[in-house]
């Protein structure tokens, strides 16, 4: 038996330093399917080889996820600051430090893929097909949560979970910061291409293609635990900190230097950056494909920009399609989950404090209307959540004699399924979706 990593197109431009043979004995006895994993994998490599370039948004619940691919996105990213923030198993709100439990990224990917399973029972159930719910995920695991060990099992947990991709950054694990923040602390080039190498074999042992990120900060990092890499030692000060670090030179040069090391072992590379900037960006991706020309590349559109005041609109409104000429093919912001939540709520509350009733009735009057022309779907939040899908399943079991049913009789069904008496807005149909040039759906038919 065969794992074709020489044969398959997948594996061009990915080293492995251990055999077919080791992979074999690690298995185990008994072949388990990771079915989401599986098609998220497939699906992300197909669609990163197909559009111009993947767009994602950060999510943080599952009805966030949902309301992404209603709204056309293909893919979801999953960050670990938001999980920190609002979605961790402690129920803490935390800083981007990796203070929650190890578990808590792969328990909000089970919840996201959970809720896409439930729009799409609900979908196939009601006889149709028109959206593909299963979205690819792709997975925060920070820096490992520790050493090489607990890099693998991570990733082992993540594919249970059904994550796509997953990324690792280069810090140490016991020190690990936001990207954006200061006081980041570099692990040696080799250390990291461990960890690396960890992800992979989780995903060979697994037998699931898994799409592996590698980020550096080194652009925005000055602190190294080790100075026995010499790779790393052309940045070295000769300085030292009061814990022991070493001092570095960081930069787009070490950026660079440290993405060309773990290419190889990645499936796409990220350089973590300060800013907007795309001279930058096109000097990190000529570097990374002279060397790696078919290697493709991430981009964190983040939330931490502030991007009209970096740039101008125009320039926004191109940036996107630039990365993308360069190589960056998986484009995402990261935390977008976060602030939509907050502000859409704050915005809310606001208005209800002055407005009472009336502020909440114009809010749900803009449901209405993206429903009717967008085809967005939670105004009716009974079947949304599923009411209709247990209805039905409720009848089977009681061979259709069933007098108990929730959707019949319901408010929901009586005021949103029909046109109102009073003139108002009508209930909103589904559109079925078309897609454009950049895979978002024509909802304007």
């Amino acid at each position: 038996m065969s794992l074709n990593w020489n044969s398959e197109k997948r594996w061009q431009g990915v080293k492995r330093v251990y055999s077919e043979k080791d992979v074999f004995k690690l298995r185990g006895s008994v072949k388990i399917e990771y079915s989401l994993a599986r098609m998220g994998a497939e699906r992300l490599w197909d669609l990163l080889h197909s559009e111009e370039y993947v767009a994602a948004l950060g999510a943080m619940t599952g009805n966030q996820a949902v309301q992404q691919v209603q709204a056309g996105l293909k893919a979801i990213y999953l960050s670990g600051w938001q999980v920190a923030a609002d979605a961790n198993t402690s129920g803490q709100m935390y800083p981007d430090q990796s203070l929650y439990p190890v578990d808590s990224v792969p328990n909000v990917v089970r919840k996201i893929n959970n809720a896409f399973q439930r729009a799409d029972q609900i979908q196939h159930s009601e006889g149709k097909g028109e959206v593909h719910w299963f979205a690819p995920i792709v997975a925060d695991a920070e820096a490992g949560f520790g050493g090489n060990l607990n890099a693998y099992e991570l990733t082992r947990a993540m594919i249970e979970a059904g994550a796509a991709g997953v990324h690792f950054e280069d810090q140490l694990a016991s020190a690990k910061k936001c990207g954006h923040m200061g006081g980041k602390v570099l692990v040696p080039t080799l250390e990291f291409i461990q960890k690396l190498t960890a992800a992979r074999l989780a995903s060979d042992v697994m037998g699931i293609p898994t799409v592996i990120v590698a980020r550096t900060d080194a652009n925005g990092a000055h602190l190294l635990t080790s100075d026995i890499d010499p790779r790393d030692q052309k940045f070295l000060t000769g300085e030292r900190t009061v814990e022991g670090y070493y001092r570095i030179r960081g930069g787009l040069e070490s950026a660079i230097a440290r993405g060309l090391a773990y290419a190889p072992y990645a499936d796409l590379v990220w350089c973590e950056t300060s800013e907007p900037n795309l001279s930058e960006a096109k000097k990190f991706a000529e570097a990374m494909r002279a060397k790696f020309p078919g290697k493709l590349l991430a981009y964190n559109c983040s939330p931490s920009f502030n991007w009209k005041k970096k740039l101008d609109s125009a320039t926004i409104a191109k940036f996107q399609r630039e990365l993308a000429a360069m190589g960056y093919k998986f484009q995402f912001v990261t935390l977008a989950g976060f602030h939509a939540l907050n502000h859409s709520m704050f915005t809310l509350a606001q208005e209800y404090l002055h407005r009472g009733m009336s502020a909440y009735a114009d809010f749900q009057e803009k449901e209405f209307q993206s429903e009717k022309d967008l085809g967005y779907r939670a105004t009716t939040h009974q079947r949304f959540v599923g009411t209709g899908y247990f209805d039905e399943l409720a009848q089977k079991i009681a061979d259709g004699s069933l007098s108990t049913i929730a959707l019949k009789g319901s408010t929901e069904e009586e005021q949103f399924d029909a046109q109102p008496a009073n003139g108002g807005t009508a209930s909103p149909v589904s559109h079925a979706s078309k897609s454009n040039e950049h895979g978002a759906p024509d909802l304007t038919t």
